[in-house]
């Protein structure tokens, strides 16, 4: 069925989206409407929609602890859990800190860090080339680059971090297909996929965190409640010191290596 919009007709388009199974048709209707530059672009916006696109990657942004951040298809999309990662980073990074951000998609806890914390000195990482060109843009004031974890990072970086952020993929390879199709159709599996546990990232990124990390510095790891265990282990065998927080209302959960204020002679 095609949608023959004339207007920007508000009821029209949400009976669209509700008839192709959109919960919050709604809202949504009233976002595609606030975003279209006119009937034609709604249309194809809608038909999008309708499709299966996820609504960010319709919009052309996703709303993130307040910021709009640049996505769009084949890029991962941030999850509002995330933002407990980005209240845990916001809490240790004190001004003129410096923040590295693995795994960082488009970019958006490094641009919600930096909003909180304007003067850090921001270094964001991806692999994945799509999501390094959203992260240029989300991130005009911080250093992005393209590579695998720590491998593109300068040199001068060793021994400096301060706050090691990372929203790594940490889903089970055998659960991939559970996912809802938004994200199992519409984003990457290099953005989902963390191996048999979903921790394989996780271990790379924390045994070679004691490397970057200043004294006193933190790594900080999102993980699933289920999988907090296990990566508290991979971080004490690191020898940092470990720590589990969880904010029941976004389901996230954030596993902390702390690095002892003074390391031994």
């Amino acid at each position: 069925m095609s949608l023959d919009i004339s207007s920007l007709d508000h009821s029209a388009v949400a009976g669209r989206l509700r008839a192709a199974g959109c919960v919050f048709a709604e809202d949504e209707a009233g976002l595609l409407i606030a975003t279209a530059t006119g009937p034609e672009e709604l249309a194809v916006m809608v038909g999008r929609r309708v499709a299966g696109e996820p609504l960010e990657h319709v919009l052309g942004w996703a709303e993130f602890c307040g910021l709009r951040i640049s996505v769009g298809p084949g890029v991962f999309v941030p999850r509002r859990r995330t933002e407990f990662l980005v209240e845990q980073a916001v809490s240790l990074a004190h001004d003129g800190a410096v923040v590295v951000d693995l795994c960082c998609g488009s970019g958006a806890v490094g641009a919600a860090v930096l909003a909180h914390r304007p003067s850090i000195e921001l270094h964001a990482v991806d692999i994945d080339p799509e999501a390094i060109q959203y992260a240029r843009r989300n991130l005009p004031h911080g250093h992005v680059y393209r590579g695998d974890l720590y491998t593109p990072l300068p040199e001068g970086l060793r021994g400096r971090v301060d706050v090691l952020v990372a929203s790594t993929p940490y889903v089970p390879t055998g659960a991939i297909g559970l996912l809802p199709p938004e994200a199992r159709l519409h984003e990457p599996h290099l953005a989902l996929d963390g191996g048999a546990d979903g921790l394989d990232i996780v271990r790379r990124v924390t045994a070679a965190a004691p490397d970057w990390l200043a004294p006193g510095a933190h790594l900080l790891l999102e993980t699933s409640a289920g999988q907090a265990a296990a990566a508290v282990t991979a971080v004490t065998r690191s020898g940092l010191i470990p720590h589990v927080a969880g904010c029941d209302e976004l389901d996230a959960t954030v596993v902390t290596g702390a690095v002892a204020t003074a390391r031994p002679v």
